[in-house]
């Protein structure tokens, strides 16, 4: 399975506009080579360089299967229109917070999976919430990684 992203390369530095030094949009992503007997996609995004833990940026799962992108700007709602429902990020809202790292390079994890089920959880879950729901559940996973630092 893979995930890209037209804003920015492996390893590479997310644009600004995907931050809290800009717009705060997500970013656009897509992804192929799902594996068959995928019911569902789900994608996590944290930060691992976070101060004291790893913090959570953005979660969705129940994505459906026949969907290959999240577009630039996903709407922060707990529902998304064809499908996908949004956990809550550490900022304490639905969907995607950008980058905001209070000092340094920081790396940010798009962590994609294919499951072989729908999870059924409702808006709002968190990332260990998320992650207990699918175990044993995991088909596949896809990584992209971007990094920021602040602009002084």
């Amino acid at each position: 399975m893979k995930l890209e992203s037209s804003a920015f390369n492996f390893n590479e530095l997310i644009p600004a506009k995907y931050t809290c030094d800009g717009k705060d949009v997500s970013p656009p992503l897509y992804w192929d080579e799902i594996p068959i007997g995928t019911q569902s996609i789900a994608l996590i995004v944290d930060d691992p360089d976070a101060p004291g833990r790893t913090f959570v940026h953005w979660l969705i799962y129940d994505i459906p299967n026949t969907i290959r992108q999240l577009p630039e700007h996903t709407p922060i709602v707990k529902t998304l229109p064809n499908g996908g429902t949004q956990g809550k990020n550490d900022f304490g809202k639905f969907g995607y917070g950008g980058p905001c790292p209070p000092s340094g390079i920081h790396r940010y994890f798009f962590k994609l999976y294919a499951l072989d089920k729908s999870l059924a959880l409702g808006a709002g879950a968190t990332k260990n919430q998320l992650l207990a729901a699918m175990e044993g559940h995991i088909l596949a996973t896809a990584e992209l990684i971007g990094r920021y630092k602040r602009q002084s």
